[in-house]
């Protein structure tokens, strides 16, 4: 069996060590620009360059080493269309998510953001405490991460919402769905978390029309994609004080370059896309897990289903 491996990052030797405890059975191609690979049976890749396609269509899976499938989707019709693609389900990445995401509510829950403001400021001046049953929660996407955020949230008792794009019930979860639910899932959400995978729907759906929506002071927190916010209609937001503040850890742009105006704008927090950083040996497990099921013709979890980008 033959896998073949690109990395951007150019760090491949880890994953070949990885691959080599978990799947010994295996050799691994390293792709490069430019030189002829051996036929291989899978691949595994997260944002590979276009003139790595050619090789995609002969191998039997091609393997995303995340859980969003964007980064290879967005080819379109230049992917091979007889290939399955395979996505992480997890892999250490939704206990991450869960930190990052509980860590920004309770933050704006407790106003910790103004009292950092404050104390840069020299000024001590307690702020009247927000009320929990007023502090609603919205989880936009309930797969696999935003059902894992959610059960962090729980415990501290907030109302929590949830909005797919089907209909879904989960226990403590006031949950909407499609586009009918949509508007009566933002009207009620003062906290809005996007979770959500990347598609033609899903694009600027945090736009001005959307997150004028929100209760005025809410809080937008993204950690899913930067497209899915619109930029501007963002700061227009914030500055006419409907939008309270975010927490933004993905952007259109990654680095953010230095002039982007989120850089001048206090009230939004910015993170260099850390909140779920792919942890290389659990991943590298579970794709060695999901080969040798299709190496058995068993199904696999995590298949895309490219008409729904996800």
């Amino acid at each position: 069996m033959r896998i073949l491996l690109h990395r951007a990052d150019g760090k491949t030797e880890p994953w070949i060590k990885d691959f080599a405890k978990y799947l010994p059975e295996a050799e691994i191609e390293i792709w490069h620009a430019g030189e002829k690979c051996q036929a291989c049976d899978y691949a595994v890749v997260w944002s590979p360059p276009e003139a790595m396609l050619a090789e995609l269509a002969t191998v039997k899976a091609i393997f995303i080493t995340g859980a969003g499938a964007d980064a290879l989707l967005k080819f379109g019709d230049a992917l091979p269309q007889h290939v399955p693609i395979i996505r992480l389900e997890d892999a250490g990445m939704a206990v991450q998510m869960a930190e990052y995401v509980t860590h920004a509510v309770l933050r704006y829950f407790r106003r910790f953001d103004e009292y950092e403001a404050q104390a840069r400021a020299g000024q001590w001046a307690p702020l009247p405490q927000h009320h929990k049953q007023d502090f609603s929660v919205g989880v936009l996407g309930m797969g696999v991460l935003g059902m894992r955020v959610l059960e962090a949230l729980a415990p501290f008792g907030f109302p929590l919402r949830g909005w797919s794009r089907t209909e879904k019930n989960v226990p403590g979860v006031q949950t909407f769905h499609g586009a009918d639910g949509l508007d009566t899932f933002l009207r009620g959400t003062r906290a809005l978390v996007c979770m959500l995978p990347l598609t033609p729907d899903t694009s600027n759906i945090m736009d001005r029309t959307n997150m004028c929506k929100l209760p005025e002071g809410s809080y937008i927190i993204n950690v899913a994609r930067g497209a899915h916010l619109a930029e501007p209609d963002l700061l227009t937001l914030i500055k006419s004080g409907h939008i309270a503040a975010a927490t933004l850890d993905v952007f259109r742009n990654e680095p953010l370059p230095a002039q982007h105006p989120f850089w001048q704008e206090p009230r939004i927090t910015i993170t260099p896309h850390i909140s779920a950083l792919t942890l290389r040996r659990e991943s590298v497990q579970q794709i060695a897990d999901k080969i040798r099921k299709t190496e058995a013709g068993e199904p696999v979890a995590g298949l895309v289903d490219r008409t729904l980008g996800y």
